[in-house]
């Protein structure tokens, strides 16, 4: 069988990474599975994409479909056009995506169109927000899926819910968890280690880039005075996302405790959410991450479709009002941050189970 694997967004490369090796694996035990990358060009800078090819072993793409940037319609066109005319040219017998994210749906869509079978690892997430292109990503997806790979028991449901044969389910854990688990002997110190002189446990990461938090100038301002007055005077490092930057660049914001720096790559990053007091963001992958790790996490979202995190992980929701960063980062600094634990599956072989299924279901 020929699996196009498509990624085209940092958050893809991480959920991809263990599949290729899982497939490399299965070719070596003599199985008849082989793979095409295609990364649509969805996320073209460098720091946000390019070095994580790197870095996580990912091998050059066969295909770059170069969709670059525009509006998200622009995109999804863009996508649906070099997808299509790829599959016209050569025909593979399933289109595997992951996550949420444009490219996720429009592949999906162009492989079912020209009678291709569609695979979603991490189907069946949902925040319930219809305001986040993502959860229409995730919906379209999900409805033109035939085969869906599930992190949670909460996935399931939702997609029995939603009309979903069991017999399509396949629950086999997290792939971002799956290279956590194996870069993680290989975290590196960023430079801002040493130049801001951190240590363990004696600074605090932040992210930020939905549209809730930074498209308005002045909430954006509110939420990062509130964050460093009530953070205790510890450092706060901010890799700031594109999409944030231009946004803060005509904020003017500066404080002596606060240390805007450019996107990290996986390796640095990671390091410094291990070894931090805690993270602040706006991220869903980030808050998989920080459970695993053991990492207090304090998301700034009204919803999450990531609710393991806060039922079983080291992950609190507390919405998108500035009043309440205060009592969250009294919680923390009074020692009373929930351990959490590691949802089931999350164990770093999901993608060897997502490889052994479809051998099944292809042979």
């Amino acid at each position: 069988m020929k699996i196009d694997l498509i990624a085209g967004a940092r958050p893809n490369f991480m959920k991809i990474a263990p599949i290729i090796e899982a497939i490399k694996k299965a070719q070596n035990k003599g199985k008849s599975i082989s793979f095409r990358l295609i990364h649509t060009g969805q996320h073209y800078d460098r720091n946000m994409s390019g070095n994580f090819f790197e870095q996580l072993g990912i091998p050059e793409p066969d295909v770059n479909l170069g969709a670059g940037g525009g509006t998200q319609a622009e995109q999804t066109a863009a996508i649906m056009i070099g997808y299509e005319k790829l599959l016209l040219e050569e025909k593979s017998d399933l289109c595997l995506v992951v996550g949420d994210v444009t490219s996720t749906m429009a592949c999906a869509i162009t492989a079912q169109k020209l009678h291709v079978k569609v695979a979603h690892v991490e189907g069946g997430i949902r925040s319930g927000d219809w305001s986040m292109p993502e959860e229409i990503n995730r919906m379209v997806t999900d409805s033109i899926t035939n085969y869906f790979f599930t992190t949670t028991n909460t996935a399931d449901e939702n997609l029995l819910k939603s009309g979903i044969s069991k017999d399509c389910i396949f629950r086999v854990g997290n792939t971002m968890i799956d290279t956590l688990i194996k870069q993680r002997p290989r975290f590196q110190k960023p430079p801002v280690w040493n130049n801001l002189k951190l240590g363990k446990g004696n600074y605090m990461v932040m992210t930020l880039h939905r549209p809730a938090n930074v498209d308005e100038e002045s909430k954006l301002k509110e939420l990062l005075d509130e964050i460093i007055l009530h953070s205790n005077g510890l450092p706060l490092v901010f890799p700031v996302h594109p999409r944030t930057s231009k946004i803060l660049n005509g904020l003017g914001i500066a404080h002596p405790r606060l240390h805007m720096i450019e996107p990290l790559g996986y390796l640095e990053f990671n390091y410094l959410v291990e070894n931090s007091k805690a993270v602040i963001t706006d991220s869903g992958g980030i808050t998989e991450e920080t459970t695993v790790m053991g990492i207090p996490c304090i998301t700034l979202r009204d919803n999450t479709e990531r609710p393991e995190t806060i039922t079983i992980g080291t992950n609190e929701l507390i919405g998108t009002d500035p009043d309440a960063i205060k009592p969250a980062m009294e919680k923390l600094f009074a020692g009373k941050w929930k351990e959490g634990s590691i949802p089931e599956l999350w164990d770093g072989h999901t993608a060897e189970r997502i490889v052994d299924i479809l051998l099944d279901i292809f042979n």
